[in-house]
């Protein structure tokens, strides 16, 4: 199976969770965004995130690739105490597909796939078109969905520049 996650970090050394994240997943990583530096949505009142996107191939059942990620944010000492606030890292199946190319659907209490706002979200978007520009969601080109944001949501998620972190 093909499976999108989006990785995104706004605690702690961003870079180095972020690379942490990037490194865990290396092996099975067929295509990969650049890092980007994007505003928090949601809970506006936090620190600005760093958000990449990867696509993995792995035989992983969907909800054991969320356990890896969950254990991996654990590691990480992800905190689950407000919705949308700040986190040292999250990883979000965003879409899974088949071994024909076939978006998956799946909705159960702990996973729903495809991710129910990523059409919503620009920090996700962006990275996910620059991993794969022939990206689609819904049967829809992905272009089309950032077509539809505010063009100020989706021009704040501009490039990460590497060693731009305050310690």
């Amino acid at each position: 199976m093909r499976a999108v996650l989006s990785i995104g970090t706004n605690q702690g050394d961003r870079e180095k969770l972020m690379q942490s994240a990037l490194d865990y997943f290396a092996a099975d990583t067929v295509a990969s965004s650049q890092v980007y530096a994007t505003p928090p949505w949601g809970m506006e009142d936090q620190p600005d995130f760093l958000n990449s996107v990867i696509i993995i191939e792995t035989d992983l059942e969907p909800i054991e690739l969320l356990r890896r990620g969950q254990r991996l944010e654990t590691r990480a000492q992800r905190q689950r105490n407000q919705r949308w606030g700040p986190r040292t890292l999250d990883i979000d199946i965003v879409a899974v597909y088949d071994e024909h190319g076939t978006e998956l659907k799946i909705t159960d209490f702990n996973l729903s796939i495809p991710h129910r706002w990523a059409q919503d979200r620009a920090f996700v978007l962006v990275p996910w078109l620059d991993a794969d520009p022939k990206a689609t969601l819904y049967g829809r080109p992905l272009k089309e969905y950032l077509d539809e944001l505010e063009e100020e949501e989706v021009a704040a998620v501009v490039p990460h520049v590497k060693g731009s972190e305050k310690h």
